[in-house]
């Protein structure tokens, strides 16, 4: 009889336990992070010009939900005292220029909007991050988020062809038969299944057999999207984050991380802006352009340079009247009225909030995270997961000065930055736990 009874217990503690505060709590954070990931409008057959417009009734019922149970979630379920870790001086002066620039902006009611959907990402990812109590939890939030968001791409392409392909007849022909799944393109798709091979390596490396499954899953997809920089940047995140690691050299990690930076910001905005790297750059490589980038990188600091203190405001540059009246020089690669961001994060930054506030961005999205990261205690769980969170920080941070997409709205991109950026500070400030002691 008492045998009987020990396994009808070890057979109800799986489901006992997803109803323990734990249980719940983890659910919540895998449900958020998988709804905020694949968005309240998939398989977006017009591309990204749909990508969380705030006018959409949609995404603001969506977001508003996602913002409301991320704060009830903080208030029920999280620890106050890792909450409040999570807050850090450089982010709310980052948050301060973020504001302002909202109320600078040529419409600020609409700004507000736009920026409304930017905070209520930025606080559903902190809450992804501090409801799990353990490294355990937070794995299943990863491979449940994974399995739906990699799943429902790789079904969409048969389910519904023309809205997970680029196909001929979209504004973008020349993209036709590249995958992008559930996102609105194949760069938001392409980046976000980098991220997911982190944490697929990431879950291999703490023993879990689902690791492989969605680190090549992702790979696979990724390598689809047609992105060659993005298929260059995934294999040397890895090598420069876990190399050093394997090898016990960690400090290498952050030296090679900054080397890393300071190179492609010299062979991105370097050779548009810094005069000597320009003549170099003139008579060695005269035809590198990015695909016309170093035209829009042109302009934007041409007019700059009109407000450099405050930018243009949030959401009051590209796209708006501002650019539509601009004369189109027939030898102009790009025409910039037609351009929704300049291709390059950190000069978007300048241009809407000035060039105080990319000084502060630069400290609070690069070199805090470095510091963090240098930071972490000699615990396995936390060297695996902040190896994790600096190769997300490490890609998206390159990746930025080829696209744009910090402050953008509920970018998956800019979200899963966000993720990277505050999961380092958590696993430097407090020792992550396998699970919780019974």
């Amino acid at each position: 009889m008492s045998s009987t009874d020990s396994l009808r217990r070890i057979e109800r503690a799986p489901l006992g336990a997803a109803f323990t505060r734990e249980g719940v709590a983890t659910a919540i954070a895998a449900l958020l992070f998988t709804v905020i990931m694949v968005s309240f409008r998939p398989f977006q057959p017009a591309g990204a010009e749909l990508t969380g417009e705030g006018g959409d009734i949609v995404n603001q019922l969506g977001f508003g939900s996602l913002g409301a149970i991320s704060i009830f979630s903080l208030l029920a379920f999280a620890d106050p005292r890792v909450v409040r870790s999570l807050v850090s001086p450089s982010w709310a002066l980052m948050l301060g220029f973020f504001f302002l620039s909202v109320v600078l902006a040529t419409d600020p009611p609409a700004a507000m909007r736009a920026a409304s959907f930017t905070m209520i990402g930025i606080i559903t990812m902190a809450t992804i991050l501090v409801l799990p109590r353990n490294a355990d939890s937070f794995a299943r939030v990863i491979i449940f988020t994974a399995v739906v968001v990699i799943g429902l791409s790789y079904i969409g392409l048969i389910v519904f062809p023309h809205e997970a392909l680029h196909t001929a007849d979209s504004q973008e022909p020349e993209h036709a038969g590249l995958w992008r799944g559930v996102f609105t393109h194949k760069n938001i798709a392409g980046p976000v299944m980098a991220c997911f091979s982190f944490a697929g390596l990431y879950l291999f490396r703490r023993g879990h057999w689902w690791g492989a499954g969605i680190f090549c899953a992702a790979m696979i997809f990724m390598l689809h999207t047609g992105s060659k920089t993005t298929a260059g940047l995934v294999p040397f995140s890895i090598m420069i984050v876990v190399l050093p690691s394997l090898i016990g050299m960690r400090l290498g990690t952050p030296i090679l991380f900054a080397l890393a930076i300071v190179a492609t910001a010299v062979g991105t905005l370097g050779i548009v802006f810094i005069p000597p790297v320009k003549h170099l750059a003139a008579i060695y490589f005269p035809d590198l352009t990015y695909t016309g980038r170093t035209t829009l990188w042109e302009f934007a600091g041409e007019m700059l340079a009109k407000k450099p203190w405050t930018g243009y405001g949030y959401e009051s540059f590209w796209g708006t009247p501002l650019l539509l009246n601009q004369d189109q020089p027939f030898d102009r690669p790009w025409d910039i009225r037609t351009i929704v961001h300049g291709h390059d994060g950190y000069l978007d930054i300048a241009v809407l909030m000035g060039i105080p506030a990319l000084c502060v961005a630069v400290y609070t999205f690069l070199i805090a995270p470095l510091r963090d990261y240098m930071r972490i205690p000699p615990r396995k769980e936390n060297i695996f997961l902040g190896d994790f969170f600096m190769m997300v920080v490490l890609f998206t941070a390159l990746n930025g000065f080829l696209e744009s997409f910090f402050f953008h709205r509920g970018d998956p991109v800019w979200l899963f930055f966000v993720l990277g950026v505050l999961g380092l500070r958590q696993v430097s400030l407090r020792p992550i736990p396998v699970r919780l002691s019974r």
